[in-house]
């Protein structure tokens, strides 16, 4: 666990369904222990996983601490406010907003959408002079990140200018002072990494989940404060970035020479720029492509609300936004950056490597390859080559956990030296093995090994005792239930367990007929034995007590004898 990258995951919380790998485009997850951690080096913090979480496992790093600390010593702190936030405080207007961060502490507020202008209008000017054909968006982090790791060859498309977050802060710097903080407020994960690689220009980066937790600890009623105006100005075509399009529409002009394209996920940026058909100019057209990870904009970011692009906050972004252009705008501020390419090393594994680990999981040839997806793979092949990796494990592929479950399940139940049947609320067999049809008759044990098995047949017909079944489905209760059943001349054990509550249950069955005799024999030699012993012991008590009655007369007469004598001497000495 890795709290210091900025998405993370809680290990005791992972209840290993695979569910971000499933849905991770970049596959920056490592299953360790059957749970899932995020790889820095491979994710592009476009919050997916977050979403997606269904125990809420994997997190965003806070920073509230940080935050904290910053207000605390006293620190001069300006915010800056993604356009998002009408998607997550609904209701609430920029200036409440502001008026919420002043009781904060902050000494101002600020529309993040004033740098997207600044961003928009460079941008415009490179699109319209550069000679290039093809231009790619550098506003989302993340979609920048995931092009300068999986799509690298289209690095030196995207446009060399910062994101409208850095351009904004930037603006505030050059305004109030290099030495003030500045801390963005949004939707988004990849904003920290921003931060954490350019600490000296961005501070800090926050969620909207983080800011309405910090209202709560300080007791802030968002209603009852009052609003307060904007550092800066208020923003207003920079507003619709929050949307997909949004940039588009901010650098539409009417240069009929270029044509402008959004697209929005990163599995949809992944497969248009995976085709190069798209990617021609036609006729001499430039293209631009406005790239955002998030499905439909930042108003679906990690942290934002299910119901965040809903027609109402769709409707409410774009009454905010002007419909005005910031071509022709003048940044004023240092605006360059170019991204460097970042390729992840992966060793790529040999054919006899993906065959070894294929067979692991019982692949032994490609009609094995199921290719269903449940392990978070889009085919085996490619789950075996994360399993090389030391990304994945065995017991990640569901079929392969099936077939072992079955296996073992088969064996047991085909080699216990008992009876065992199991069997629906319909009293319906589902599985038995060869002990229970033999049990049941020679009829029942001639269709057991012509069929394999006596499935679907009732088992009210085959056994007497089937409502010791009916009173487990009646219970629903799982524990072991035992009972001694005479059946004919043999008498039989039976173990009875509920399976699945009201739907399944399964019977141990042992014949203890001979036991029970050989226990009855047992029982009758010992009461034997202890009869013969009581008699012997009696013989033993009677004929001491003879032998004791004799020498006890013996013993009298010779001491009477020796009286007589003793009598007699002393006398005569007299």
């Amino acid at each position: 666990m890795n709290h210091n990258f900025p998405v993370f995951t809680i290990d005791n919380e992972c209840q290993d369904c695979y569910k971000c790998v499933r849905h991770c485009h970049c596959k920056a997850i490592r299953i360790v222990n059957a749970r899932a951690a995020v790889i820095p080096e491979l994710c592009v913090c476009c919050g997916t996983c977050v979403k997606v979480c269904p125990a809420h496992a994997k997190k965003i790093r806070s920073d509230l601490s940080r935050l904290r600390f910053l207000l605390e010593n006293g620190e001069t702190l300006y915010a800056s406010i993604a356009p998002s936030f009408v998607g997550y405080f609904k209701g609430v207007s920029i200036n409440r907003l502001a008026g919420v961060l002043k009781k904060l502490g902050f000494a101002g507020a600020s529309e993040t959408a004033l740098g997207a202008e600044l961003v928009s209008a460079e941008t415009g000017k490179i699109v319209q002079e550069s000679d290039r054909k093809l231009f790619i968006s550098s506003a989302c982090p993340a979609s920048v990140d995931y092009i300068r790791k999986y799509a690298p060859e289209y690095t030196d498309s995207i446009v060399p200018v910062v994101s409208p977050v850095m351009a904004h802060a930037k603006l505030l710097k050059q305004t109030y002072g290099d030495k003030i903080k500045v801390v963005f407020f949004g939707p988004c994960a990849a904003k920290k990494n921003e931060a954490d690689r350019s600490p000296d220009v961005l501070s800090l980066a926050v969620t909207f989940e983080s800011l309405r937790n910090l209202l709560e600890e300080k007791g802030i009623d968002l209603n009852a404060v009052e609003d307060a105006p904007l550092a800066l100005k208020a923003a207003e075509e920079g507003r619709a970035y929050s949307l997909e399009g949004g940039m588009n529409d901010t650098l539409r002009g009417n240069d009929p020479n270029i044509r402008y394209v959004a697209v929005s996920g990163l599995a949809n940026i992944g497969r248009l720029l995976s085709s190069t058909a798209p990617l021609k100019a036609h006729g001499g057209k430039k293209l631009f492509i406005e790239c955002l990870a998030c499905h439909g904009g930042c108003v679906n970011g990690p942290v934002m609300p299910e119901d965040g692009s809903d027609l109402e906050t769709l409707m409410n972004t774009m009454d905010i936004a002007a419909s005005t252009s910031s071509l022709g705008r003048d940044p004023k501020v240092e605006m360059k950056e170019v991204p460097d390419k970042d390729v992840p090393k992966v060793k790529e594994p040999t054919e006899a490597e993906i065959v070894a680990a294929l067979e692991t999981v019982g692949k032994h040839s490609p009609a094995d390859e199921l290719n269903c997806g449940g392990c978070g793979y889009n085919s085996c092949r490619e789950f075996a080559a994360a399993m090389i990796d030391g990304k994945a494990e065995a017991s990640m592929c569901l079929s392969y956990l099936r077939t072992i479950s079955q296996k073992t399940s088969n064996a047991l139940i085909k080699y216990i030296p008992a009876s065992v049947v199991i069997v629906d609320n319909n009293l319906q067999i589902i599985e038995c093995n060869r002990h229970f049809a033999k049990m049941c008759g020679e009829d029942a044990l001639a269709a057991y090994d012509s069929c394999g098995n006596l499935t679907g047949a009732d088992l009210r017909s085959l056994i007497e005792f089937s409502d010791l079944f009916e009173s487990a489905f009646a219970g629903g209760s799982g524990d072991l239930e035992r009972f001694n059943q005479i059946y004919g001349d043999r008498i039989f054990n039976i173990s009875v367990f509920s399976i699945t509550a009201g739907r399944t249950v399964g019977a141990v069955i042992q014949d203890v007929t001979q036991s029970e005799l050989h226990r009855e024999k047992v029982a009758e030699k010992a009461r034997e034995v202890i009869r013969k012993n009581v008699t012997t012991v009696q013989k033993i008590a009677q004929y001491l007590g003879e032998h004791m009655a004799e020498t006890e007369i013996i013993l009298r007469e010779v001491a009477g004898s020796y009286s007589e004598i003793k009598d007699k001497k002393d006398g005569d000495g007299k």
